[in-house]
């Protein structure tokens, strides 16, 4: 089992002056979900090495069982300072493609060709393409291979826009995820706020936000059949 995470390389907030980056649970829980289940994982991001951790996400509030391991377990530490770019992996040498949320993908991967390519990749391979929280956002641009976006007619779920507006950002971030899916077609599911929540539809797997990290792995290592 080969697992391909892909998290953003941007640290910025918009010009608020605030850095950003990957939710650290977003990574680490579904990061040993998939270890402890015998994956073989893979991390990446556009540009490579050490990826921006989100500090919000490293206040005492927000660590987990997983976030603790993380940071204390020295393969996924170094694995985290030495990502891979993007150039050259193929959707034909993995079994499934994950991305972490925090703020970052709203900007980078988003938009992202490499990522979108592999997004893409994976799907026409009917592999497990799977993200959290704001790592949806990496699906926003990707298209089936008839052309239409990939979530039009599919359940789907991501940080709600009430999630982003409790947390004061609805302004400052350049997408709602709640709201690009829908315009998309997408079906757009959501939970009570902060509550763990994944969607599956068919090879597509979402999670709302960052209590659903564990749920949103389960659900790719059962597709996988493990």
């Amino acid at each position: 089992m080969r697992i391909l995470m892909i998290v953003t390389s941007h640290d910025k907030m918009g010009d608020t002056g605030h850095k950003t980056g990957i939710w650290l649970e977003e990574l680490a829980a579904p990061y040993f979900r998939f270890r402890d289940a015998g994956a073989d994982i893979t991390l990446a991001s556009p540009k490579g090495g050490q990826p921006p951790l989100d500090p919000n996400s490293q206040v005492p509030d927000a660590l987990t069982e997983a976030t603790k391991r993380f940071e204390g377990d020295e393969e996924a530490q170094k694995a985290f300072a030495n990502t891979v770019t993007l150039d050259g992996l193929k959707a034909d040498d993995y079994d499934a493609l994950f991305y972490p949320g925090g703020h970052g993908p709203l900007w980078d991967l988003a938009t992202d060709v490499k990522s979108i390519a592999l997004i893409e990749a994976f799907v026409a391979q009917d592999k497990p393409v799977a993200a959290v929280c704001h790592g949806p956002a990496a699906f926003v641009n990707a298209k089936t291979k008839d052309g239409k976006p990939l979530v039009a007619g599919k359940k789907v779920t991501g940080f709600t826009n009430d999630e982003e507006k409790a947390v004061g950002l609805e302004k400052v971030v350049p997408l709602l995820i709640e709201d690009e899916f829908t315009k998309q077609g997408g079906l757009y599911e959501r939970a009570d706020m902060w509550a763990s929540h994944a969607v599956v539809d068919g090879k597509l797997v979402t999670g709302q936000n960052p209590a659903s990290s564990d749920a949103a792995a389960d659900e790719v290592i059962k597709l996988l059949g493990k």
